[in-house]
């Protein structure tokens, strides 16, 4: 094996478009992300035709600003590695035929990789994995628990039933008025207000690790409802502050019971909600109580980008995997 691999990563799932160089799947060389939050603002979410377009426009100007900014030649890439799934279909697309074009000018190793790995691989960026550890994968479309034995080996543990964490956040923040992406908004009132509303936990049977969000998203539009309907009002940092409260405590309760009863060395956090600060706050006190090292990585690369595809992609090249220019963009791919 090559002592020094450089893989160059592509991301183009949602609503960011990133290209990023790793250094043996550890060290960040360069990570860029052109963001669209502005564009689909005023829709209130993501918008597919218009991610796509922006991605299309976006995605040369950003690979050559990741080389200027890197420093370094065509002839040192070692591999590209692309997100083939999931994520919008058309966003998809754009990286990944973009991945191929390059692959096939330059004749460079082509390996897809699954967003949800690279989500995983992000916190290899800051420290080693110590196996086997627990996965706690919480975003817009996932909330899962993954254990993971070995590098490259995911066993689903526990996922959600209905809405995922992320997609709850901004249901209720579209519900306060709050502007998009509603997570952000909804973690900074929630630090300011108090929890004086009950809202429901949904522990599911004693033996299951899955989630499930949707009765809580119901219960917090109904409670809004209710108080218009009686005249009250209720405040939108006490909203918030109870229905993170209800949603912090599933996460935390059920990851710490996982990673007990799995006999894990390390716990990691990723996705976008990672970046939640109450989540954050929760699950490190929770697990200052118990041997179990746990790692959320910084902020930056818990939202979507290029350097944890890069990060993933490079235990994929290392393990012998490869895409073929036949490679297509998977909307619903299964993380296995």
């Amino acid at each position: 094996m090559k002592t020094n691999r450089l893989i160059l990563g592509i991301e183009t799932s949602c609503d960011e478009t990133a290209v990023a160089i790793v250094k043996n799947g550890t060290e960040i060389i360069t990570n860029v992300v052109a963001s669209q939050i502005e564009s689909h603002k005023r829709f209130g979410g993501v918008v597919p035709e218009i991610a796509s377009r922006h991605h299309v426009e976006q995605i040369t100007l950003i690979l050559e600003e990741a080389f200027q900014d890197a420093q370094v030649t065509w002839d040192e890439i070692d591999a590209i590695a692309v997100t083939e799934g999931p994520g919008l279909v058309g966003a998809l697309l754009v990286g990944v035929n973009a991945a191929k074009a390059l692959a096939f000018a330059k004749q460079k190793p082509l390996v897809g990789v699954h967003h949800i790995a690279g989500h995983i691989y992000a916190n290899r960026l800051e420290k080693e994995f110590q196996f086997p550890l627990l996965a706690l994968i919480v975003s817009g479309g996932h909330t899962e628990l993954v254990l993971m034995k070995e590098h490259g080996s995911y066993e689903l543990i526990g996922e959600t039933r209905d809405d995922a964490a992320g997609e709850a956040y901004d249901k209720v923040a579209r519900m306060l008025h709050l502007p998009y992406p509603g997570g952000p908004h909804i973690d900074r009132l929630a630090a300011i207000g108090k929890e004086t509303i009950e809202f429901p936990r949904a522990w599911l049977e004693n033996d299951s690790y899955d989630f499930s969000f949707s009765g809580l998203k119901s219960a917090v539009i109904n409670k809004i409802h209710n108080a218009k309907q009686r005249g009250e009002t209720l405040k939108n940092e006490d909203i918030a502050a109870s229905f993170q409260a209800s949603v912090v405590e599933v996460l935390t309760a059920k990851t710490v019971k996982a990673a007990k009863e799995y006999n894990v060395k390390q716990v990691i956090v990723a996705g976008g909600v990672a970046a939640n600060k109450g989540l954050r706050k929760e699950l490190n006190f929770a697990f200052s109580k118990t041997e179990i090292p746990l790692l959320i990585p910084d902020f930056k690369l818990c939202t979507d980008n290029a350097a944890m595809i890069a990060a993933a992609g490079t235990i994929a090249y290392d393990q012998g995997r490869r895409s073929g220019l036949d490679l297509n963009a998977n909307a619903s791919l299964l993380l296995k």
